[in-house]
């Protein structure tokens, strides 16, 4: 879920390849969520990748992201590329298959040029939920209910700012979620700073097991 400018290394300091990841799903169209991408593609061309890659997100996904491509390299949009890529646009609250994951994407506070989603995902008789980019909205509480893992921003400590949730509004909604854990990620210098915080923190290389 999401592919920031850093997934490609991150992938590669865990001993994994581009080939073994199978569909990539965005939750929004900010460059820190999705600017990964023309790497992770460039990456499997060259690493001669024959396996489908499906990318679902957002409504307008495939423009954003052969337009990042010709950003980054231009004239890498147009290559055809040896596997497939296949584009999915997620509607809003309504369940998409995606690979072996049922997928639904409700809409939440955040502005980046097209609709910007929670991800409710299903996979393997597991439920996780990303809460991607939001200020707090009742949305949340549909989108993570019972489910196995909710991952959400905690930007700021206390610090209200549009479009992004802080720890301290997140604490006083505890109570309305009904996920089974919560991990916060998405966290400023602000919230890296505390440690003293109920809550489980999401690191790199982070393994969660369900």
């Amino acid at each position: 879920m999401d592919a920031g400018p850093t997934v490609l290394a991150g992938l590669k300091d865990a001993g994994e390849r581009s080939d073994d990841i199978d569909f990539i799903l965005l939750s929004h169209l900010h460059g820190d969520h999705f600017g990964g991408i023309p790497f992770f593609i460039l990456d499997a061309q060259f690493s001669k990748r024959l396996e489908p890659l499906v990318i679902a997100g957002p409504p307008s996904i495939q423009n954003r992201v052969r337009e990042a491509m010709e950003v980054f390299f231009p004239g890498s949009s147009q290559v055809r590329q040896r596997f497939p890529i296949e584009f999915i646009e997620l509607p809003a609250e309504a369940a998409v298959t995606v690979g072996n994951s049922r997928v639904t994407a409700f809409p939440v506070v955040h502005s980046c040029g097209a609709p910007a989603y929670a991800l409710r995902v299903e996979f393997r008789g597991r439920i996780v939920t990303y809460s991607g980019d939001t200020e707090w909205t009742e949305t949340l509480i549909a989108a993570s209910a019972h489910v196995d893992l909710f991952i959400c921003e905690a930007y700021f400590f206390r610090k209200k700012t549009k479009f992004h949730l802080d720890y301290e509004t997140l604490a006083k909604q505890r109570s309305n979620l009904t996920c089974k854990r919560l991990v916060v990620t998405h966290m400023s210098d602000d919230m890296l700073a505390r440690t003293d915080l109920d809550v489980e923190r999401a690191v790199d290389g982070l393994i969660v097991p369900l």
